[in-house]
C-alpha cells in the first residue's frame, strides 16, 4: 500500500508539473509571467562583452571565480573521491591543463574524461564543474545547509529565507561545447550537462548538451527532477533521443551559444541565444516539486558534467565559457 500511495502521489506531482513558452517565448498559461530580465533578453544576441578575455591570462583573471569552487575528475590526496578546488585557491590563479585552463581566444576551458574520479560512492559520472559558493571565500560559514552560502525559493519559510544567502535568482552562460564523448554506449554517447541547479539532494534542473557521432549538430534539452521522484524531460532544441537524426537548427560543435536559467516565484525559466536567431524560453512551474521545504537548499552549478562512463577511458568532453555570471537580488 506505501508503494502505491508513493507513485500516486509522485503522479500527482508530476501532473501539477507543466511546460509553457514554446518556441520565440510563446506564452501558453497566463498564470505565468516571465521574469523582467528574459524578456529584456534582446533577440539571437549571446550574452556578455568577449572583449576583455586575455589568452595571456589565467582563468580567474578572466572570470570572477571567488564565487565558486572547482570540482575535478582527479583525485590527487588519493581519498577515493573527486577534488575541489575552493575559492580563495581557484581565484588566485588555479589552472590545470588539459582539465581547466585558458583558451588561445581568452575562453575558461573546461574538459573531463569518460573515467575519473567521483564526488560520491553515488555518482556515476565524472566533472570538471564549478559550484557556486555565495560565502566568497568566508570559511565560517558552512558550505552545505542554509546558510549564506546558498540560496532558497521564495516558498520557503520566512526564517529560512532570513538565513539563507539568497531568495532565487539567475545563472548566465555563453559558451561553446567543444568535444562530445563518440565512444561507449550509444544512450550515453555524446551527451554533457553544461549548466544546473542542484538542491539539497536531488536537482530543480540539469541543462544537457548532445550531439550524437553521425550528426552534425546538437540538441539541447534539460531535466526538472522532482525532490525525491523523477525526471520531467523538456526539449528546447531537438531532443535527447540516442537515435535522433541530424536535429533541425541544431548547435555544432565549437558554436558559441548563451543560457539563462532563472528561479522567480518557484518557476524555472530557460532561455536559450543563438547569435542571429530568436530566442527560445521553455519554463516549468515548481511549486508543486518539493524545493519550498525547510530543509530544501539550492546552488548553481557550471561547466561540463561528463554523462558517459563507457567506452574508452580517454574519451572526452569539453567546452569553452566566455561569459559565466550568477545573478541574486537578495
Amino acid at each position: 500500500m506505501k508503494t502505491i500511495n508513493r507513485m500516486l502521489t509522485l503522479s500527482l506531482m508530476l501532473l501539477a508539473v507543466f511546460v509553457t513558452y514554446a518556441n520565440e517565448n510563446d506564452e501558453s498559461d497566463s498564470n505565468i509571467v516571465m521574469p523582467v530580465s528574459h524578456q529584456q533578453l534582446a533577440q539571437g544576441v549571446l550574452l556578455g562583452n568577449f572583449t576583455h578575455l586575455d589568452p595571456a591570462k589565467k582563468p580567474s583573471e578572466n572570470f570572477d571565480l571567488l564565487d565558486w569552487s572547482l570540482t575535478l575528475p582527479t583525485d590527487l590526496n588519493k581519498d577515493k573521491k573527486a577534488d575541489i578546488v575552493y575559492e580563495r585557491a581557484l581565484a588566485d590563479g588555479f589552472e590545470l591543463k588539459p582539465l581547466f585552463y585558458t583558451a588561445e581566444d581568452g575562453g575558461m576551458v573546461f574538459a573531463c574524461p569518460n573515467e575519473g574520479a567521483k564526488t560520491s560512492s553515488n555518482t556515476k559520472y565524472a566533472r570538471t564543474e564549478l559550484r557556486e559558493m555565495l560565502r566568497r571565500g568566508n570559511t565560517q560559514i558552512k558550505t552545505q545547509g542554509i546558510t549564506k552560502n546558498n540560496w532558497v525559493f521564495s516558498q520557503a519559510h520566512g526564517s529560512v529565507k532570513r538565513n539563507a544567502g539568497a531568495v532565487e535568482g539567475s545563472l548566465e552562460a555563453t559558451l561553446a561545447v567543444n568535444r562530445v564523448s563518440i565512444t561507449g554506449d550509444e544512450k550515453q554517447v555524446g551527451r554533457v550537462i553544461i549548466g544546473q541547479i542542484h538542491a539539497t539532494d536531488d536537482e530543480p534542473i540539469r541543462l544537457y548538451y548532445r550531439k550524437l557521432p553521425n550528426n552534425e549538430k546538437g540538441s539541447i534539452y534539460f531535466a526538472h527532477e522532482i525532490n525525491g521522484g523523477d525526471d520531467v524531460w523538456v526539449h528546447i532544441i531537438g531532443s535527447r533521443s540516442h537515435t535522433l537524426v541530424n536535429p533541425e537548427d541544431g548547435i555544432g560543435l565549437n558554436e558559441k551559444f548563451s543560457y539563462k536559467i532563472t528561479v522567480e516565484n518557484s518557476v524555472l525559466f530557460v532561455t536559450i541565444i543563438r547569435p542571429g536567431k530568436a530566442n527560445i524560453t521553455k519554463s516549468i512551474d515548481m511549486s508543486k516539486s518539493g524545493y519550498n521545504r525547510n530543509n530544501q537548499y539550492m546552488y548553481f552549478k557550471a561547466g561540463v558534467y561528463n554523462q558517459n562512463n563507457s567506452g574508452d577511458p580517454r574519451d572526452y568532453v569539453q567546452a569553452t565559457f566566455y561569459h559565466l555570471e550568477n545573478q541574486h537580488d537578495n
